[in-house]
């Protein structure tokens, strides 16, 4: 697939991808357990005054799809800049153990803390995923070449394992923290309230910024480390930076939504396929990509599970799994 490089196309690509996120969003507000008609709809968008069950529910699945959207773009852009920094067309943060960390994290939160509130589990998270991703970065750094892609997504991956099993191992004897970390393990955005969404929101603003901010530095660093540098990039300071929003956004998006895999490996490789390489494009589309991805997903896991619902992380899952099986036999990554 050619990619669709040059300014006259983004109006076209941006164009579509709008249309596709409203459409998305209309989706998630109309179906569900029960579905929405138009009128309704719009009874519970612009016409307060109405009091109505099909306008309350409209109303009370409005947080619900600023949510999903939120943890969409995070995970969108954090598996942006994680490909970028290794240099890795199928890297993202599950696959570099960052998600793991976080929930040991959780889990160490949840038997010893007894953490309750959105924003302390956010604080868990976090801490969980950046020890975590210096850990591997760590790791992947020692003996000759540095931190290869090859050499971060093995160290990722037994990290990862070896993360698993501590948190296997606080949970077996606490059934109390198995019972509270298993729904959360799945992944969810139904859990998302107003709370979570301005918990959420500085931190989202954090990473998409610094994210846009390091773009032009990554294109360089693209080109290879002494290239970079000798175009005056600080290629050890964009990688922190870059790894740290990476970081941030996931692991806040983590620690509200739960574990949900594979948007940060899809979305950027998509857009990467449509518009190329770079990255101050490639950024900001891989957040609306997530956001579209993740809200779809959600749609149709609730639409599969009415009356009830399939979590969105299990749909990602049955998504995911086949395309990264996929990726890894057609991608070459360079070492």
């Amino acid at each position: 697939m050619k990619a669709m490089h040059g300014p006259k196309h983004l109006p076209i690509l941006l164009t579509g991808a709008l249309i596709l996120l409203v459409a998305c969003i209309f989706a998630s507000l109309a179906f569900g357990s029960r579905t929405i008609g138009w009128h309704e709809l719009l009874d519970g968008l612009f016409r307060p005054a109405v009091q109505s069950y099909e306008a309350d529910v409209v109303r009370q699945r409005i947080v619900r799809t600023i949510f999903s959207l939120m943890c969409g773009a995070a995970l969108g852009v954090a598996g942006a800049l994680m490909q970028s920094v290794t240099r890795n067309p199928i890297a993202d943060p599950s696959i570099l153990g960052v998600n793991t960390g976080a929930a040991l994290a959780v889990v160490i939160g949840l038997a010893f803390f007894n953490l309750t509130s959105g924003t302390a589990t956010i604080w868990f998270a976090l801490i969980g995923a950046l020890v975590t991703a210096s850990f591997v970065f760590g790791i992947g750094s020692l003996g000759r070449g540095g931190a290869t892609p090859l050499k971060l997504v093995l160290a990722g991956a037994a990290t990862s394992a070896a993360l698993s099993s501590l948190v296997m191992a606080l949970m077996i004897p606490r059934s109390n923290v198995m019972d509270r970390f298993r729904f959360w393990q799945v992944g969810s955005v139904g859990a998302g309230n107003i709370d979570s969404i301005w918990t959420f929101f500085p931190l989202l603003a954090f990473g998409l910024l610094t994210a846009l901010i390091v773009a032009p530095s990554l294109n360089a660093l693209a080109l290879g480390e002494e290239m970079a540098r000798s175009l005056g990039v600080r290629t050890g300071l964009v990688k922190l930076l870059a790894s740290m929003a990476g970081v941030v956004l996931c692991g806040a998006a983590t620690a509200l939504a739960g574990p949900i895999g594979f948007i940060g490996l899809l979305a950027p490789h998509v857009i990467r396929l449509v518009i190329g390489p770079d990255e101050r494009i490639l950024i900001p589309m891989s957040a609306m990509a997530g956001a579209v991805i993740l809200t779809f997903s959600d749609v149709i896991g609730r639409w599969i599970g009415s009356p009830g619902e399939l979590e969105v992380g299990i749909v990602t899952a049955f998504v995911g799994a086949p395309t990264l099986i996929f990726l890894t036999m057609h991608v070459k990554g360079r070492e």
